[in-house]
């Protein structure tokens, strides 16, 4: 799905100021030179320009122009300030590629180092396990960085524990945690720490109720074992629409179990006229599909299929995915604001930054069915 051409036009700018193009205190090209480069209006430029200062990353004076904002404070040292990224799914999950860009160029531009798995750049292999997780999370602790971001593990056995475990040592340690996407605690518990994600209920609810409006009627949840709070409350607003729809949900709701295994998926088909499936990611929706396409089921014709992401190959697949976007730009932007106010007063209370879902309609749900 292409981006606004404003939000395209704050992408070039603040990648330019992290590259250092334009560095602390320096002026932007002028709204109409701006105009010129990117070949749109002047509210378009304006609007890109709003955004960035809406970030804390330029301060635009009136009559003057649109310059760079000093963020380091005066004498600190750059060294002394770097934000760790934990985040054990960076191998995995196409989502946290592009969140993880985005908090490391927006960290750069406000006066933060950046540590992907204890280096500065990101890993060539980022693949994580428990013990990696451990041991980077007591590097961080070594090089007393400023804060972390931290995706918990997720299917993954002894999970939970480990989860509290690295979240407990950055706790004694006192430095400032933003989880991001996902929660420690099981839906609807919450941690006592700030998190920065989606509306997964609302998404979940978006989600079947699409599915009712255009005429499937029993619907079932697809998931993997060991998944993420974010999957739980995903599942909870979709039975949400079910049951103001007047319908009692499928029994059983939710099938747990590998997306690419034949008889698996044949289950969950059988014996029942399930018309509609809601995969709690686009990865598992991809291998649903693909298995379907196996075992000749025809998506949207014999069932509907809705995964949750937007990744970049929901549109590649032979049938384009209906899905439920992540916003990852507004993730980044909420959590490095959210780890700058942490920094700045640890005692403030703990919150949760919930951005509203958008629903990407496509072939796979039948929308466009004759």
């Amino acid at each position: 799905m292409d981006e606004p051409r404003h939000r395209q036009i704050s992408k070039v700018l603040l990648g330019e100021i992290a590259g250092g193009v334009y560095g602390p205190g320096d002026r932007l090209p002028s709204e109409s030179k701006l105009c010129k480069k990117f070949g749109v209006s002047r509210p378009t430029v304006a609007r890109a320009l709003r955004e960035l200062q809406e970030q804390g990353l330029l301060d635009r004076r009136m009559g003057s122009g649109s310059y760079v904002r000093a963020s380091r404070p005066a004498g600190t040292s750059p060294g002394l300030r770097q934000l760790g990224l934990l985040m054990p799914a960076l191998g995995r999950m196409e989502i946290f590629e592009v969140i993880c860009g985005e908090l490391a160029g927006l960290a750069r531009v406000h006066g933060f180092g950046v540590l992907w798995g204890g280096h500065a750049r990101p890993p060539e292999h980022p693949h994580m396990t428990i013990r990696e997780a451990e041991a980077l999370t007591d590097l961080f602790i070594e090089k007393a960085v400023s804060g972390v971001f931290f995706a918990p593990f997720e299917h993954t056995a002894d999970q939970n524990r480990a989860n509290h475990r690295i979240v407990e040592k950055l706790r004694h340690a006192g430095i400032p945690l933003v989880l991001v996407d996902r929660d420690l605690e099981p839906f609807p518990f919450r941690s006592p720490h700030d998190l920065v994600g989606i509306d997964n209920f609302a998404g979940g609810y978006v989600l079947a109720a699409h599915l009712l409006k255009l005429g499937a009627r029993r619907l079932t949840v697809l998931t993997r074992p060991l998944s993420a709070s974010t999957v739980q409350a995903r599942m909870a607003g979709a039975r949400a629409a079910i049951l103001a729809h007047g319908s009692p949900p499928e029994d059983p709701f939710v099938r747990e179990g590998d997306p690419t295994d034949p008889a698996f998926v044949g289950e969950v088909l059988a014996g029942r006229r399930v018309d509609a499936v809601i995969c709690m990611n686009d990865l598992t929706a991809a291998e649903f599909m693909q298995t379907l396409a196996r075992i000749k089921i025809r998506v949207p014709e014999r069932v509907r299929v809705v995964g949750f992401d937007d990744v970049r190959y929901a549109t590649l697949l032979p049938v384009q995915l209906t899905t439920i976007q992540q916003p990852c730009r507004e993730i980044a932007v909420a959590a490095v604001q959210a780890m700058r106010e942490r920094i700045a007063d640890p005692s403030l209370p703990p919150r949760g930054i919930t951005i509203t879902p958008r629903l990407i309609i496509r072939e796979s749900c039948g929308a466009y069915l004759r």
